[in-house]
This record gives C-alpha cells, structure tokens and sequence, in this order.
C-alpha cells in the first residue's frame, strides 16, 4: 500500500543510528564488566540450549505432542463405551 510517499530504511534516519551505536556500546560495557558472571553461566546455558534443542528435534517442531485427532485409543473416561453400563 504506496501511497507515494519516499520511504526510507531503518539505516537511513539518524535517530537509529544514534540508537544501534548507544546499544552496541552499552551491550559492551555490559559484557566486559560482567564476563566473570556469564563465563560461569555458559556450561549451564549450553545444557539448556541443547535440551530444548532436543526437545525440537525429537518432536519435529510443536506439533508432535498429540493433538487430540488420534482415534484409534480408547476413549476417555476408562475406555468403556457411555452406552456399555454394566452394575
């Protein structure tokens, strides 16, 4: 929908760019002060990553947790039929 206005890109405005350098200096003043703390984390975030990586893998996405369309179980409620009423 170009209603024949000049669009520009992100890089292009000067406030962005003033935006992107301010947090590529303050994201490096976060890690070199605190490199201590996130070279103690790592081991603990590579096992989470390779868990969920796992997770992802072995399930091919979010859709293998069953859906509920799998009709060849039995069916809830202790697999006897409503109309099989037996005292």
């Amino acid at each position: 929908m170009d209603h024949g206005e000049n669009r520009r890109g992100f890089f292009a405005s000067r406030a962005n760019m003033v935006l992107l350098v301010f947090l590529a200096v303050g994201g490096f003043y976060l890690v070199s002060e605190h490199w201590a703390h996130l070279i103690g984390v790592g081991p603990l975030l590579l096992l989470l990553g390779l868990c969920v990586g796992m997770h992802f893998f072995m399930h091919r996405g979010h859709g293998g947790h069953g859906s509920g369309s799998d009709e060849s179980g039995p069916p809830p409620g202790g697999g006897r039929e409503p109309d099989d009423h037996r005292h």
